[in-house]
C-alpha cells in the first residue's frame, strides 16, 4: 500500500509539474528548402502557451513513450519536436532507448498501407491499372483454384477498403499464432494462403481489419508495373516529394515488400506524404498522385465495426475518424500505425498533424493520440473557422 500511494504521490507531482513550469519558448522549425515552408504558431493563429505545455507533458510522459510530433497549419510546418523513448523495429526487434532526431528513420507500421494504396492509385493513373472495379482473379490467373463461388466477385476496390469477405483474423496480438498476418508471413507462398481464405461475408459489405488483403495489393502493384511496391514507390512518388531514404523490410529469403507494415520513413517525410495528400496529389505544382484518387481515398466506403477499433468509416487504405468538439463534428481522414503512428488530416481547419511512438500492441492507453489533438484543438478557435 505505501508503494502504491507513493507512486501516486510522484505521478501527481509530474502531472502538476507539466502545468505550473512556465511554456518554453516556441521557435520556428527549420526551413531545409525541401518543399516544406515553415512558419510560428502564432502567424497561423495558434495559441504558444497551449502548445509548449502540451510539449512539456509529452516530456514529462502525460503521453507516454511519444517519438515526434509535427503540426502543419495554413500550409506551413510550425511544430517539429522529437522526444526519446523505447522503440522497436518491426521484424527485427526491440531498438532500445532512441533519441529521436529530424535524422532518425521510424516504424510507419500500418501507415504502410496508405503509402501502398497511392501506388494503386498512381498505377490506375498512368493505366497500368484499369481502375478499382477490376476483378482481382485477373491479375492472379495461376491461382485459378482459389477462383470460385463469391470471389468471383472480388475487385481492387474490396482490397482497398478491407471489405472483402475473406476469413482473417488480426484481433488477437500478432505475437498469437493464431493471428491471420503472422500465419501469412510464414507460409511459403503468402499470395495462396490469403487467396485460399475462406469467404465469410459478402464482398463490400462487411469491414474486417486485413493487411492480407494489402499484400495482394502490393502484388498487383508489381504484377501490373513490373516493379515490386517499394521500387514503384521510390521511383513515381519517394523521388518526387523528395524521400530520398527508406527502408522497406521484405518476407525472410524473398525479395517481397512487406506491405501490411515495413516501411520505415524520417518523420519529416511522412509529413510528405501527407502534404501530397493535402494538396490533392500535388508537390511543387506537380500532380504526383491523380486529384480524384485523394478525394476517393478519404471518402468513406465502409463503416468500420465496433471491436478494438473505434467506429468510423474507412476509405481506401484510410481510416476516417469523427469526433466532436464544442458541438461540431470533425472528420478526420488518417493513416494509422501500430504503436499510435499518425498522419491526421483536417481539412476544414486546414490542419495535418504527423506523430510517431512506441505503444506497440498497446490499444488502450488514454493519453494517446486522440488525446494529443484534442490539446492541440485547444490551441485555437476552430469553431470559428467552421
Amino acid at each position: 500500500m505505501k508503494r502504491s500511494v507513493s507512486s501516486l504521490i510522484v505521478s501527481l507531482f509530474i502531472f502538476n509539474l507539466a502545468y505550473s513550469q512556465p511554456a518554453k519558448e516556441l521557435s520556428k522549425p527549420v526551413d531545409l528548402n525541401d518543399g516544406i515552408h515553415t512558419s510560428t504558431l502564432a502567424a497561423v493563429g495558434m495559441n504558444a502557451s497551449v502548445i509548449s505545455k502540451l510539449l512539456q507533458e509529452i516530456e514529462s510522459g502525460v503521453y507516454p513513450n511519444r517519438h515526434s510530433l509535427l503540426i502543419y497549419k495554413n500550409g506551413k510546418l510550425v511544430v517539429e519536436k522529437y522526444f526519446t523513448g523505447k522503440d522497436e523495429k518491426a521484424w527485427t526487434g526491440d531498438l532500445g532507448i532512441v533519441t529521436h532526431t529530424a535524422n532518425t528513420l521510424h516504424d510507419l507500421r500500418s501507415v504502410t498501407k496508405s503509402v501502398v494504396a497511392a501506388c494503386i492509385g498512381i498505377a490506375i493513373g498512368q493505366g497500368k491499372i484499369k481502375s478499382v472495379n477490376q476483378k482481382l482473379f485477373e491479375f492472379f490467373p495461376e491461382y485459378v483454384v482459389y477462383d470460385t463461388g463469391a470471389k468471383k466477385n472480388l475487385t481492387l476496390e474490396h482490397l482497398l477498403t478491407m471489405s472483402s469477405g475473406l476469413r482473417w483474423n488480426e484481433e488477437v496480438p500478432y505475437d498469437n499464432p493464431d493471428n491471420s498476418e503472422i500465419q501469412m508471413s510464414s507460409s511459403k507462398d503468402p499470395i495462396a494462403f490469403i487467396l485460399s481464405r475462406e469467404i465469410v461475408t459478402v464482398p463490400g459489405t462487411e469491414w474486417k481489419y486485413n493487411g492480407g488483403t494489402t499484400q495482394l495489393l502490393a502484388e498487383i502493384v508489381k504484377r501490373a508495373t513490373g516493379k515490386s511496391v517499394a521500387d514503384f514507390a521510390n521511383e513515381n512518388m519517394f523521388k518526387k516529394i523528395g524521400i530520398k531514404e527508406y527502408e522497406w523490410a521484405v518476407f525472410p529469403g524473398t525479395n517481397n515488400p512487406i506491405a501490411a507494415s515495413g516501411l520505415r520513413l524520417k518523420t519529416r517525410d511522412i509529413l510528405k506524404f501527407g502534404i501530397l495528400y493535402k494538396n490533392n496529389g500535388q508537390w511543387d505544382g506537380q500532380q504526383v498522385l491523380p486529384a480524384s484518387w485523394v478525394e476517393q481515398s478519404f471518402q468513406s466506403k465502409v463503416v468500420r465495426s465496433k471491436d478494438r477499433h473505434s467506429d468510423g468509416g474507412y476509405g481506401y487504405q484510410f481510416w476516417i475518424f469523427r469526433d466532436s468538439l464544442h458541438g461540431k463534428t470533425l472528420q478526420l481522414p488518417a493513416a494509422v500505425g501500430n504503436g499510435d503512428q499518425r498522419i491526421l488530416f483536417d481539412k476544414d481547419n486546414d490542419l495535418l498533424v504527423v506523430m510517431t511512438a512506441g505503444n506497440y500492441n498497446k490499444w488502450n492507453i488514454p493519453n494517446n493520440s486522440a488525446g494529443i489533438m484534442r490539446r492541440i484543438y485547444e490551441s485555437f478557435d476552430f469553431v470559428a473557422s467552421r
